[in-house]
């Protein structure tokens, strides 16, 4: 096993909670919540991000502390902290409504770390003036580290005109790894099926395409070709941070089998049908851990021996 450095950039955000008459508020955010799972799997892990020194601050920094998730510079770049309302409907899934603001201060990292995996995510991804930030360090880092990229589009917040959709596919084109939901695949090309969409983004570069379908399971495109795998049947609470559990556990997984960092490019690109099988079987296990507890509150490593 290679238990090397992980450096997540993105947003972190409170999710306020609404269903069954009650709300709650549960630290969270894309790139917080796989920071947070990979911390928990087992991987020293870095969080490039930002919030305030308000409440809802104290909340995200007292969670990141408290499972080890350790901060890539000052996170204090905005004047509030974001959230995101999310409302469940009677299966658990989650619909959101954000308030957010993203700016990224430099990315520091202590002397002699340098990270096996870069993974950027979701709204920071796509939202100016920090989405440029993210590009930056992740073309910086990518002489050294394996790319992630969760493409976890977010209309409401984005949009989904030219200009995002160039965003996105610079991020595509420079990473090894990109995982997207058919929601995302939908709105990012929409007419396309969603092979002719993930063959799209195949093509920009990247060894695989990981595609979840929710309740259908998840698909995989690789130049091998493509590899479906059903979905795990469990008890809902909420979906919230069910894709984020899912990409954090991909890449620790990975990682278990010494593909990450970029001199392992070409045995990622060689890895067989088997061995994605075993790679997205964890993530889904995970996964499911996630969805079955209320929040973003991911899988230890122990629960899921």
């Amino acid at each position: 096993m290679v238990t090397g450095p992980a450096l997540v950039i993105g947003e972190s955000l409170v999710d306020v909670v609404r269903g069954a008459g009650a709300e709650t508020d549960y630290p969270g955010g894309s790139a917080a919540n796989v920071a947070v799972a990979l911390a928990r799997l087992g991987r020293p892990t870095w969080l490039a991000t930002s919030f305030a020194d308000d409440p809802y601050g104290t909340l995200l920094a007292d969670h990141l502390a408290a499972n080890d998730v350790y901060l890539a510079g000052d996170p204090g770049a905005v004047e509030r902290s974001s959230s995101a309302v999310a409302t469940l409907d009677p299966s658990g899934a989650a619909s959101y409504a954000f308030d957010l603001d993203w700016r990224l201060n430099p990315v520091a990292l202590p002397a002699g770390v340098e990270p096996l995996v870069v993974h950027a995510c979701s709204i920071a991804a796509v939202l100016l003036p920090g989405c440029d930030d993210v590009l930056a360090e992740v073309t910086r880092l990518r002489d050294v580290a394996m790319v992630s990229y969760d493409v976890n589009l977010r209309p409401s917040i984005s949009g989904t005109g030219p200009e995002v959709v160039d965003r996105i596919e610079r991020l595509v084109a420079l990473s090894d790894v990109v995982k997207a939901s058919d929601e995302d695949l939908e709105g990012l090309r929409p007419g396309e099926s969603l092979g002719d969409a993930a063959a799209g983004l195949l093509a920009m570069g990247p060894a695989a395409v990981v595609v979840t379908r929710g309740g259908d399971g998840v698909s995989l495109f690789t130049a091998a070709g493509r590899l479906d795998l059903p979905a795990l049947r469990v008890e809902v609470a909420d979906t919230i941070g069910a894709g984020d559990t899912f990409g954090a556990a991909t890449l620790h997984a990975l990682g278990e089998r010494d593909l990450l960092g970029a001199g392992a490019r070409s045995r990622l690109r060689a890895l067989d049908d088997a061995g994605w099988r075993d790679v997205l079987g964890y993530a889904a296990r995970a996964a499911a851990v996630t969805v079955s507890r209320p929040g973003a509150d991911p899988p230890y490593a122990r629960e899921l021996v």
